[in-house]
């Protein structure tokens, strides 16, 4: 039978499956159990479980116990999409057998796949009791709670993996450490997985973090070189892009970080975030008017991004546009964006145009949001004070004073009013 499947094998490898398959089904009605679970296995290999699946059920049904077979007819099964009915095989393999805790994996995998999660846990949990040092499935718990955003819980199982010596057979356990290790913020631990990681596997993911980690930690050079590295083999990879950008920024090399904004938006011209990134820029290189015109790009293509907006409105207060600084301000109002700050600038910009009313109103409507801003406090005070309102005027000082005792020119300007009240009580 070895010979015979050896020559369906060479008639398959010369290009005449149709004939291989032929013989096969033709070997298949002669064979013995032992034959016939070797033709399961060389149809499972040549792609067709629809045809390996009834010969393995077959097989099952003269050893109802045996664990391999199970587990194989559960595999074919979820190669035909038919995942209910490899849970069903799966639940068949006994505590007992050798190949329970891999049954136990399969079983996870299809329940995560279901959406079942605490159920994929209970799983692998429940093989890991039989059997708390074997590597596999220390590393694929770890695993597990990495997919799911559980970082911290992720760690001990993947160090215990890794003391045991285990390797991903796809994949770094040295990249996953540093992926989890990044995520809780750890980013030496993390950067020093990362350096090892990346010589075993470089994928754009990897670099990402890589580049993403060592520039939490200031570490610019570090970032540029792993970014662009990324750049360079997936160009498209948009999010890399504002991360560059900061680390070279970083470096204080304007130029450079303004060039990478300009390449991310050639491969994204939709991109918000990055109109905001080249305004900053333009901004930090004296091109006020260029920047203008990149922020409004941004606040046209995404009205809700808080930091495009934040940062025109401080352009125009700083160049004491007022008048763009409320045109912006209703714009948004009438679109449906809202945002204390917003009502701020808007109130700061009717102050400085002499419009008292409309500016009482403004900081009024946010008064009971900041009151743990002593920036807010402030001004609202000075606005008040302004006016003439000077007992209302000392309370807000006064409740700033609280949040920022240091501020010495604050607590000489509460002296003064209190002394003046004082004489003229």
């Amino acid at each position: 039978m070895k010979n015979s499947l050896e020559s369906v094998m060479e008639t398959i490898q010369k290009g005449d499956a149709e004939k291989g398959l032929k013989m096969l089904d033709e070997l298949e009605g002669r064979a013995d159990h032992q034959e016939k679970y070797d033709i399961a296995q060389l149809y499972d290999e040549l792609g067709r479980p629809d045809k390996a699946k009834p010969i393995v059920e077959e097989l099952i049904s003269n050893y109802p116990d045996e664990g391999e077979l199970l587990t194989i007819a559960a595999e074919l099964a979820v190669d035909l999409d038919q995942e209910e009915e490899a849970i069903e095989w799966l639940l068949e393999v006994k505590k007992e057998d050798e190949v329970f805790i891999r049954a136990q994996m399969l079983l996870a995998d299809l329940y995560q796949l279901q959406g079942l999660d605490e159920v994929a846990e209970t799983k692998l949990k429940t093989a890991l009791q039989e059997a708390p040092e074997e590597p596999v499935l220390l590393a694929g718990l770890g695993d597990y709670y990495l997919e799911r955003g559980d970082f911290s819980k992720s760690i001990p199982y993947l160090k215990q993996a890794e003391r045991l010596g285990f390797e991903f057979p796809e994949g770094s356990l040295d990249l996953r450490l540093a992926e989890a290790y990044s995520s809780t913020g750890e980013f030496e631990d993390a950067l020093s997985y990362y350096e090892r990681g990346i010589k075993e596997k470089k994928e754009p993911h990897s670099l990402f973090g890589y580049g993403y980690t060592a520039l939490q930690i200031g570490e610019y050079q570090t970032a540029i070189k792993q970014l662009e590295a990324l750049k360079d083999m997936d160009p498209e990879f948009v999010t890399l892009y504002p991360y560059l950008i900061r680390a070279y920024e970083g470096m204080e090399n304007y130029d450079k970080a303004l060039q990478v904004t300009e390449n991310g938006l050639s491969v994204d011209e939709y991109n918000d975030v990055l109109y905001v990134e080249a305004g900053k820029l333009q901004m930090a290189l004296g091109n006020e008017s260029v920047a203008e015109d990149r922020l409004k790009e941004a606040i046209s293509l995404n009205p809700s991004n808080i930091e495009a907006v934040y940062t025109i409105l401080e352009l125009w207060n700083k160049q004491e546009d007022f008048d763009s600084v409320i045109e912006m301000v209703t714009y948004l109002k009438e679109i449906g964006e809202d945002d204390p700050r917003f009502d701020w600038y808007y109130g700061k910009a009717m102050w400085e145009m002499e419009d008292f009313e409309n500016a009482n109103q403004a900081y009024e409507g946010i008064r009971t949001v900041y009151t743990e801003n002593e920036d807010f406090l402030e001004d609202y005070g000075r606005l008040l004070l302004e006016q003439g309102f000077r007992s209302d005027a000392l309370a807000y000082f006064k409740q700033a004073a609280s949040l920022q005792s240091a501020n010495e020119t604050l607590q000489e300007l509460i002296t003064d009013l209190e002394d003046t009240d004082d004489v003229d009580g």
